[in-house]
This record gives C-alpha cells, sequence and structure tokens, in this order.
C-alpha cells in the first residue's frame, strides 16, 4: 500500500513538472504569436476557446450556475485579463526570458495583499522571499541609469494583478464551485479582450498558419490542459512538493527563451533568476521540505 501510495505521488509530481514546463514555454509561444496578431485578439481568441472546451466538458456543472456565480467570477475575471493584458503588452518590450521570472513574483506580493484585506502580518520567511524578490527584480530590469523599460514595468503590474487574482479566488472559492469560477472569469477575461481590440487595435481580416497554431497551443495546452492537470496531480502530492515543481515554470521560461528565442543570458541575468527563485521557494514553502520531523 505505502509503495502503491509512493508510485502515485511520484506521478502527481511528474505531472506538475510537465505542467510547469507547457507555462514555461508559454512565454517563448506568446513571444512569437505577437508577430502575427495583435495582443488583445490573442487573448480573446485564447480565453474565447477555453471558456467554450471548459463548458463542454463540465456542462452538467455549468448547467447549475447562479447569478452570485457570475458576479464573482466577473471580479475574478477583472483581476485576470489587466494581468494578461499587462502581460502581452509588454512582452512587446522585453525579453521572454525576463519576463516569465518577474511574472513569477506574484507568489511573493500575495501575502502582502492578504496583510492589507485581512490584517494578516506576513512572517519572517516572506518578508526575506520579498527582500530577495525585489533585489532579483533590479538585477533583471534596471538599466545603468537606474530606470525601469515598459516592458519590465508592464511585467511587475501583471504580477501584482495576477496576486490580485489568486487573493479573489481565494475569496470566492469557499462559496462558489471552482469549475464554475474558471469558466466565467476566462469568459470575462476573453469578452473584456475582445472589447478592447475592436476600439484600440485594428480589425483582423484573417489569420495566418503562424498565429493559428500558437493560439491553439495557449489555449488547449497553456490553459485548460494544465489547469486539469494541476488540479488533480496536487490532490495526491504535498503542497510544498506542487509549490517547488510550479515555481520551475520561471526557469523553463528563461531556458526556453535562451534556447529557441536565442536570447542573452549574462551573469547580471543569471544572478536576477537566482534571487527570484529563492524567493519564490521561500514564500511558497517556507523550506518546510528541508525540516526533520
Amino acid at each position: 500500500m505505502e509503495e502503491t501510495n509512493k508510485r502515485t505521488s511520484l506521478f502527481a509530481d511528474l505531472s506538475l513538472l510537465l505542467v510547469a514546463i507547457i507555462w514555461g514555454s508559454t512565454f517563448v509561444v506568446v513571444k512569437n504569436a505577437l508577430e502575427h496578431v495583435t495582443p488583445m485578439y490573442m487573448i480573446a481568441i485564447r480565453f474565447g476557446i477555453s471558456s467554450i472546451l471548459m463548458i463542454l466538458v463540465f456542462f452538467k456543472i455549468f448547467k447549475k450556475t447562479k447569478w452570485s456565480d457570475v458576479k464573482a467570477g466577473f471580479t475574478i475575471g477583472i483581476f485576470l485579463f489587466v494581468a494578461y493584458m499587462a502581460q502581452t503588452i509588454g512582452l512587446q518590450y522585453t525579453t521572454a526570458g525576463k519576463q516569465a521570472f518577474i511574472t513569477g513574483t506574484n507568489v511573493v506580493m500575495v501575502p502582502f495583499l492578504y496583510w492589507a484585506i485581512n490584517k494578516t502580518r506576513p512572517d519572517k520567511y516572506e518578508i526575506i522571499a520579498a527582500f530577495l524578490c525585489f533585489l532579483g527584480i533590479g538585477f533583471l530590469t534596471f538599466e545603468k541609469n537606474l530606470s525601469m523599460g515598459l516592458g519590465d514595468g508592464l511585467t511587475l503590474l501583471c504580477a501584482l494583478f495576477f496576486a490580485s487574482h489568486i487573493v479573489s479566488i481565494g475569496y470566492f472559492a469557499e462559496k462558489h464551485d471552482p469549475v464554475l469560477l474558471t469558466i466565467y472569469q476566462f469568459l470575462i477575461t476573453a469578452i473584456l479582450s475582445l472589447i478592447s481590440a475592436s476600439i484600440f487595435e485594428p480589425k483582423i481580416t484573417g489569420f495566418t498558419k503562424e498565429a493559428i497554431f500558437p493560439i491553439l497551443y495557449l489555449a488547449v495546452f497553456g490553459t485548460l490542459v494544465a489547469y486539469f492537470i494541476q488540479n488533480m496531480a496536487q490532490k495526491y502530492t504535498k503542497s510544498t512538493h506542487a509549490a517547488i515543481i510550479l515555481s520551475m515554470e520561471s526557469v523553463f521560461g528563461s531556458l526556453f527563451s535562451v534556447l529557441i528565442l536565442k536570447e542573452p543570458f549574462t551573469l547580471k541575468f543569471f544572478i536576477g533568476c537566482s534571487a527570484i527563485l529563492i524567493s519564490i521557494i521561500t514564500a511558497e514553502t517556507k523550506w518546510d521540505f528541508l525540516k526533520r520531523e
């Protein structure tokens, strides 16, 4: 029995590693896709497809929707929309490798947002993580004149809204079905993106082959499949395992950007990435996996 549990836990960990690889690859996919489709239309199509697939897969649950579910999903969806808008537009002005690590800083921001809402003070690990996080951001983003580029600034804004997204999910998940929350936040993101695209971006007359594959990959694998695997796998492994493995998303994002996009790998970039990765692991796990019971 114990051997079976170990195998199940190992399989769950490997599944989460696959999720981290998929999410890491999306930074490169989005970077390439932006050469063929505008940011808002890409987000609208990505989340539109994901919403339709979610409704088809979970139609029995979707039929039980209440108005309160729609309102909760709308609130969460606003945070998700702004996060992806800032991230996707920001990627036009920065590298995929830098964005992968800066986006990951959202897990360090979450405890401080909870502090503002629930008056629950962050512990020493979260404070240390915040210091390491912003030290890493400094190495990654600040130029010689201590200015921050537009792309890095938008990505930092993206991380803040992803953190707000996490906090809002925690607030609403207690009273609402997580499947319905996911469906409606995807729908709201798609609708708001489509409205923004129709106002601020030129009308799309058609799609090239180079644009279709990235969008389908983001919708099916980067969104639907990845979230489904994560939800299933986390039932069979420890939360510290999940946190460490999923934090590797930023590492894979940087690795893919160097190998595929040929982005430069400098000492400054390495120090910044290392500081952020350590800060993420510190905030998520508090290094409990090193402690002996």
